[in-house]
């Protein structure tokens, strides 16, 4: 007798039914449905993620293989002519309030533990680009023979969880979607030059917002002040600055700081430009090279998951594998969160594939993924004598 229900199971226990059927009014997924819920397209697409599955079939196919298993989950396996159905005209902002809904539960996992001793919350922000084919995704045109999809990332450093994510076409200017940005005054966000335009500049230092990038080579400034720099370290210069390239300093009034450091592992040096007048220059050029970790998190977005080729051909289908595919990774940065074991990201995703639908407790199997289960005591029936 299994004393769990299977692993996959237990991965869907992590979403409260009744916030998911809120979101599910909230969004009129199921306005027009008939048969179909969006909860059978959520464990679908989720499955499509866990399970690595490459089209619509093998969705379909994976979980009619498990039929079976299925019924704890609540559903039956659909067509792939109805799940692609589903993708096409149910809301993809359903998968938005599930993912930010995932959100709040793994930052409560992340609280106070922080890489820096500042207090400010520290925020990367980048964009990466998915090549999809133009013949096929023709709203995703980005040049004449080549089609694209931006994805936009907002990376809170309090554990890296992906804290908001938009999705656009790839001729998305960056700074566009930076301008609509909001953020707490003293957040401190980091990004590349691709970001820079003065006049932000000056609207997040008029709202208290701190920023860290690198400066621009044709940047035209003027040095007004200069700073003491920490000995036995790789800071070069600390200096105050005042924008005056043409309209600059109309744009951005508010004297900026330059931190020039060298890097022995490129031989170069880099310029960083910021508005925090108070961190230390070192602190500064570590801010940034944390930024990496948004790199990192892109690079194993699309390794471990199905995000490069699409199972849909829609706008709507494509932006709710993509943000299936966001809500697959912070399940899986929350179990990283909660085992004892140390997991890194490719080998939780590997094994958890392997398993999906093997009946074991997740948190035990977590722990200690290579011991062999113990087998639950089965007491022997009494026979009675009855000639």
């Amino acid at each position: 007798m299994n004393r769990f229900c299977s692993i996959f199971s237990q991965l869907l226990q992590l979403f409260s039914r009744i916030e998911f059927h809120q979101a599910v009014k909230a969004t009129k997924a199921e306005r027009h449905a008939r048969g179909f819920t969006s909860w059978g397209q959520f464990v679908a697409m989720l499955f499509c993620q866990l399970g690595r599955a490459h089209s619509l079939r093998e969705i379909t196919g994976g979980l009619r293989s498990c039929e079976g298993k299925l019924k704890h989950l609540g559903i039956t396996a659909p067509s792939h002519s109805t799940l692609a159905y589903a993708n096409e005209h149910r809301p993809w902002e359903l998968y938005q309030l599930v993912f930010l809904q995932l959100l709040q539960r793994c930052q409560s996992q992340v609280q106070g533990k922080k890489k820096f001793r500042f207090k400010n919350k520290l925020r990367s922000l980048d964009s990466s680009i998915i090549d999809p084919s133009v013949t096929l995704f023709d709203w995703a045109k980005f040049r004449r023979t080549k089609g694209a999809i931006k994805l936009h990332l907002l990376l809170d450093h309090d554990g890296y969880l992906p804290s908001f994510a938009w999705i656009t076409e790839g001729k998305m200017s960056d700074v566009k979607i930076a301008q609509h940005l909001r953020f707490d005054p003293g957040t401190i966000v980091a990004y590349d030059r691709g970001y820079t335009d003065y006049a932000l500049f000056a609207q997040w230092t008029a709202q208290g917002v701190f920023f860290v990038t690198r400066m621009k080579d044709n940047a035209i400034y003027e040095v007004v002040g200069e700073r003491d720099i920490p000995q036995n370290s790789h800071i070069l210069k600390d200096e105050l600055i005042q924008l005056t390239g043409p309209r600059a300093e109309e744009k951005c009034p508010y004297p900026l700081r330059l931190v020039t450091v060298y890097d022995p592992k490129t031989d170069k040096t880099i310029e960083f430009l910021t508005n925090n007048m108070d961190l230390g220059a070192t602190t500064i050029a570590a801010i940034f090279k944390d930024r990496w970790q948004i790199e990192t998190f892109f690079k194993a977005l699309k390794q471990n998951l199905k995000i490069k080729t699409f199972v849909g051909t829609s706008a709507n289908a494509v932006k709710i594998q993509v943000w299936t595919a966001l809500i697959a990774i912070l399940i899986l940065r929350y179990l990283q969160l909660l085992s004892k074991f140390s997991w890194s990201l490719s080998n939780l995703v590997a094994l958890l594939r392997m398993n999906l639908f093997t009946h074991r407790d997740l948190w035990g199997w977590l722990d200690q993924p290579f011991e062999i289960p113990p087998v639950p005591y089965e007491p022997e029936q009494l026979s009675f004598n009855l000639a």
